[in-house]
């Protein structure tokens, strides 16, 4: 059985991509919470289980393989089960798909460093920053982009639940933490991830953590 170990759902955005590729694989898997940075974090991350991700989360161990980092982990369990469960079947949507991906893995750093994800909590609107508007307007091109392309199918940013999905959900979950104001497709797609029954799950189960992180239950850092 795989063995996928996250952080707080309240607050771990990589965690939930680890966690929703995972349900998304169909495959059963046991589920490891460890609350970061409390007063054993310096110990557990330094444990043979943490050493190959050097105490980051989500990591994901397949029998005697380790995969950490969310993409890879999509990866990894697509090949496992078949692409198409993750990507599109399209080769233009699939490329896409694909890009878009691997763009919310390696961009938007003022999104993430003035924003934190935090599921509990819903702060009054603020101004954005220039560089995070920068980062709401490009994010926003991306899904109008692929709704209007891809997406006549059904809800999702290329019609059905995908990798795309995945590694947008935080992001969702943000905007809606910060009240950041979003045109109405974007809303809609945003309505349709917060249905999703795997949204639903976590979002519950980060109401129920006792951890608390002060440093996530600020609101947007100026």
């Amino acid at each position: 059985m795989l063995k996928l170990i996250i952080g707080n759902k309240a607050y771990s955005s990589w965690s939930l991509r680890g966690w929703l590729a995972v349900r998304q694989s169909g495959l059963p898997f046991e589920e490891i919470t460890v609350p970061l940075y409390d007063d054993d974090w310096d110990k557990r991350r330094a444990g043979d289980e943490f050493a190959p991700s050097q105490g980051k989360v989500p990591i994901l161990w397949d029998g005697e393989t380790v995969i950490w980092d969310s993409l890879a982990i999509i990866d990894w369990l697509a090949d496992r089960v078949g692409r198409d469960r993750f990507w599109p079947e399209d080769a233009a949507a699939r490329g896409m798909a694909r890009s878009m991906a691997a763009e919310m893995h390696s961009s938007y750093a003022a999104l993430r460093r003035h924003h934190s994800m935090n599921v509990r909590r819903h702060f009054d609107p603020a101004p954005l920053r220039p560089e995070v508007a920068t980062d709401v307007i490009r994010i926003l091109g991306l899904w109008a982009e692929a709704r209007a392309r891809h997406g006549k199918a059904g809800p999702y940013l290329f019609g059905t639940f995908g990798a795309a999905d995945i590694m947008f959900a935080p992001v969702v979950t943000r905007f809606a933490t910060y009240a950041i104001p979003v045109p109405r497709f974007a809303a809609t797609y945003m309505e349709a991830i917060f249905a999703h029954p795997w949204m639903r799950e976590w979002i519950d189960a980060a109401q129920q953590e006792d951890w608390v992180i002060e440093q996530f239950e600020q609101p947007a850092s100026a």
